[in-house]
C-alpha cells in the first residue's frame, strides 16, 4: 500500500512502513534538523516534501492524489477547546486538525496515528472523545490499543497509544487487539539504582540498572539516561585507563589525571546531596567524564562540601555513564546504518532529542504486517 508520512520526524513510522512491504510516496516535517537526518537515512528522491503543515494549502494536498494510508505520530497540542463535541470543528487550531484536514480531502483506506498514552484520558476523556467524533464525522471508524515497546524486542518501557481508523465502505480488516511476542523482554523491569543530582531527585540525575528495561525516552535537553555498568576488568584493580582503576575500601583515593577515568554507582544520598564514602575514589557527578575534582569521595568520610558540587559513593566494579545517542536510537528500534547516515549531519543534541521524539519502528512493523 501507498502512505503518506506525516509529523514524520526521522522516519520511525516510515521504516516500520517500508519494512512490512509498503511504499512511502511523500513526507511532511517542519523541524530542518529532524528533515536532515530523515532525508539522509531515507531515499526520497521524487517524492513529495513538505514541511509546515499548516502552511499546506488544500490544492497542494490535492496534487498528492491516490494514497492507501496516512501515518502520523500528531504532537500532543493542548486541545483547548475539546469537550464541546463537536466532532471536526472541535479539532481545529489543533495539529491533529491536520491529520483530519489530509484524510478529508485524500480519502485514505487507512489512518494509522500514534500519541502518549495519557491522550486516553486528558481532560476527562474530553479530548479523545472529540477526537473520536472527529473521525466518524469524515467516514473513519476507529480501533485503538495501548502498546509497550518493550514487547516488540527492544528493552525500553514505553507506553503508546495506537490508533487505526478504518474508512467506511472499503474493504479492510481489524488491527487490534495486538500482542507482542518478546516475553523475555516483556518480563524485565526499569530499576534505578540512584540520583548523581546534588539534591538526589530530579530526572537529569537519575541512574539506571544497565541490564533492565530503560525508561521511555525524552527530548529535553540534559536529561540524556544515565547507566550504572561494570568495568571491563575489575580484577585489575591497578590498571591506569579507560574507568578500572579502583582501590579497595579504606585506602587513599587516587589522584584524577587528566588520562584517567574513574567508575562509581551511586548507593544512597542524603538530602545535602552526599553519601558516605565506602571506596575511595572520585569521579565528578553531574558530569561523570570530568576530570575535575568535583565529586570526589574519601575514605569513610564526605569531602568538604562545596557550592554546586556533588558528592556520592562507589562500588568496586561499576561506573556510571550516558547513554550514547546510538544507544537511544537503537532502543527505538533504528538499525546502526540509519545512525550512521544521521550522524553525518546531526550533532549528538539534535540526535538524542530525534530519538526522544521517534516511534519505536519495531511497533510500527509489527502493526503495519496486519494493515490490509
Amino acid at each position: 500500500m501507498k502512505f503518506l508520512d506525516l509529523f514524520a520526524g526521522i522516519g520511525g513510522f516510515r521504516l516500520g512502513m517500508e519494512a512490512a512491504g509498503h511504499e512511502c510516496v511523500g513526507f511532511c516535517e517542519i523541524d530542518k534538523f529532524a528533515r536532515k537526518s530523515y532525508k539522509a537515512i531515507h531515499n526520497t528522491k521524487g517524492e513529495i516534501e513538505l514541511h509546515d503543515i499548516t502552511a499546506v494549502s488544500d490544492d497542494t494536498v490535492r496534487g498528492i492524489g491516490r494514497v492507501d494510508v496516512i501515518c502520523g505520530g500528531f504532537p500532543c497540542q493542548a486541545f483547548s477547546i475539546a469537550g464541546k463535541r463537536q466532532g471536526f470543528e472541535d479539532t481545529r487550531g489543533t495539529l491533529f486538525f491536520e491529520i483530519a484536514r489530509f484524510a478529508s480531502i485524500l480519502r485514505p483506506r487507512l489512518l494509522f496515528l500514534e500519541n502518549v498514552k495519557g491522550l486516553l484520558n486528558h481532560d476527562g476523556g474530553d479530548t479523545f472523545e472529540t477526537i473520536l467524533s472527529a473521525l466518524d464525522e469524515l467516514g473513519y471508524d476507529a480501533e485503538w490499543q495501548v502498546l509497550n515497546s518493550k514487547n516488540f524486542g527492544v528493552p525500553q518501557n514505553r507506553e503508546r497509544v495506537f490508533i487505526i481508523g478504518h474508512l467506511r465502505g472499503e474493504c479492510t480488516r481489524g488491527v487490534f487487539p495486538f500482542r507482542g511476542e518478546s516475553q523475555s523482554i516483556s518480563s524485565q523491569s526499569v530499576v534505578k539504582i540512584g540520583n548523581v543530582n546534588p539534591s538526589g531527585s530530579g530526572m537529569n540525575g537519575e541512574v539506571y540498572q544497565a541490564d533492565g528495561l530503560a525508561p521511555t525516552l525524552t527530548t529535553n535537553k540534559g536529561e540524556e539516561q544515565k547507566i550504572a555498568i561494570p568495568v571491563l576488568t575489575p580484577d585489575r584493580t591497578d590498571k591506569r585507563q579507560n574507568g578500572r582503576r579502583f582501590k579497595s575500601d579504606g585506602e587513599p583515593m587516587f589522584t584524577l589525571t587528566s588520562q584517567d577515568k574513574h567508575g562509581i554507582m551511586i548507593r544512597e544520598a542524603t538530602a545535602q546531596g552526599y553519601a558516605e564514602a565506602e571506596i575511595g575514589d572520585s569521579v565528578n557527578l553531574a558530569h561523570p567524564n570530568s576530570k575535575t575534582r568535583r565529586g570526589r569521595v574519601g575514605k569513610g568520610q564526605a569531602n568538604t562540601l562545596l557550592t554546586g558540587e556533588s558528592q556520592g559513593v562507589v562500588t568496586s566494579d561499576f561506573r556510571i555513564r550516558k547513554l550514547t545517542p546510538r544507544e537511544c536510537w537503537r532502543l527505538q528500534g533504528f538499525p546502526d546504518w540509519a545512525f550512521d547516515r544521521a550522524q553525518e549531519v546531526n550533532s549528538n543534541s539534535r540526535l538524542y532529542k530525534q530519538a526522544g521524539n521517534s516511534v519505536t519502528v519495531n511497533v510500527i512493523e509489527a502493526i503495519a504486517r496486519k494493515l490490509g
